[in-house]
């Protein structure tokens, strides 16, 4: 299948049509970008891509058998950006003990492989299963992603790397990413300590918003993402839009959200471009929505230019496959109508 017959597209401003570009909002330049004519810093269009929620449990762990290959015919859209993120859900190790807590999550180094071969360039870890084996699983996972030298952000073993941001330059410029968790389950176990490792929690409002606010002294552009919301709600809650609305305040350019297990609605938030929700992509069960998607953005300075929604499923291996057709236009549909109760606008 021809990858321009795979790939339906849709602005999130409307439904079915075209990327079009809204003027970006006043900013600095990016750090070292070319001078123009004029000699004022040539503006640098960046591709960004997120999706939603990533493991390798029962079906989705048999295809670490091949690492290469563990995201399927997807990998394309997922290598084809500037940056890549989406939300790791799981603890990378063989030991600790189970949380107490209804679902858990675990896989081996080999899942850094496959996301390094899928183009994914970094993972957020702030979530509620990165503990399901422990502190014992999260230092195995921090020690299996530093030994892998890949990145990852959201949690840390003490309270500062935790909220810490993962820096990184893209052609020239300078980009922060943070992640949260806003799940209440062992919330306050799983917070980090001045010598204890966690999560970085949403619950601890002025300390994210600091760590945003100091995110944004040290960037170009600032990226959240957070994982929240009520599972299998399509619509975000009152403590996402409260929160989203926080980090937006201390200028927070991009928030992207996963944890639902359903797609949530995206927009602009007076200049902040919010994603509430990706849903799954990479993942084991069926009991949730199959309903998931590439979010791709492009990004002048501070500001979100164009965004595009690929439509996808999860697919019977528990891989995601970009949707093509009616099929592909009822998703983007349904997925454009979302903003609405999400609270959100179209480009300003």
């Amino acid at each position: 299948m021809r990858l321009g017959v795979l790939l339906f597209t849709v602005v999130l401003a409307g439904c079915s049509a075209a990327p079009s570009a809204v003027a970006p909002a006043p900013s600095s330049s990016p750090a070292g970008a070319s001078p123009s004519p004029s000699g004022s810093p040539a503006p640098v269009d960046l591709r960004l891509v997120f999706a939603g929620d990533v493991h390798f449990m029962e079906r989705t762990a048999a295809l670490l058998k091949d690492p290469a290959t563990a995201f399927g015919p997807i990998t394309p859209s997922l290598a084809d950006a500037d940056l890549t993120i989406v939300n790791l859900e799981t603890a990378i190790t063989s030991r600790g003990t189970a949380e107490p807590k209804t679902y858990h999550f675990r896989t081996t180094p080999v899942a850094i492989d496959a996301l390094k071969a899928a183009g994914v360039d970094a993972v957020s870890i702030a979530n509620n299963h990165t503990l399901d084996y422990g502190r014992v699983g999260l230092l195995d996972t921090l020690d299996a992603l530093g030994a892998a030298a890949y990145p990852a952000f959201g949690a840390g073993r003490n309270t500062d790397a935790a909220y810490a941001p993962w820096l990184t330059t893209v052609r020239g410029v300078r980009i922060a990413v943070l992640g949260f968790s806003q799940v209440g389950e062992l919330a306050s176990s799983w917070a980090p300590g001045p010598d204890k490792p966690g999560i970085a929690m949403a619950f601890d409002t002025a300390r994210a918003v600091a760590a945003v606010t100091a995110a944004r002294q040290q960037a170009d552009l600032v990226i959240v993402f957070n994982h929240w919301g009520d599972e299998g709600n399509s619509c975000a809650n009152s403590a996402q839009k409260t929160f989203a609305g926080k980090l937006a305040e201390v200028g927070a350019d991009v928030i992207v959200g996963a944890h639902a297990h359903t797609l949530q609605g995206s927009g602009w938030l007076g200049r902040t471009f919010v994603a509430y929700g990706m849903g799954n992509f990479l993942w084991y069960g069926t009991s949730k929505s199959t309903e998931t998607g590439i979010l791709r953005l492009t990004v002048r300075a501070r500001s979100v230019t164009t965004a595009e929604f690929l439509p996808a499923v999860v697919s019977d291996t528990g891989q995601p496959k970009l949707l093509t057709g009616a099929a592909a236009t009822r998703l983007s549909d349904r997925y454009a109508g979302l903003r609405r109760c999400a609270g959100l606008s179209g480009p300003p």
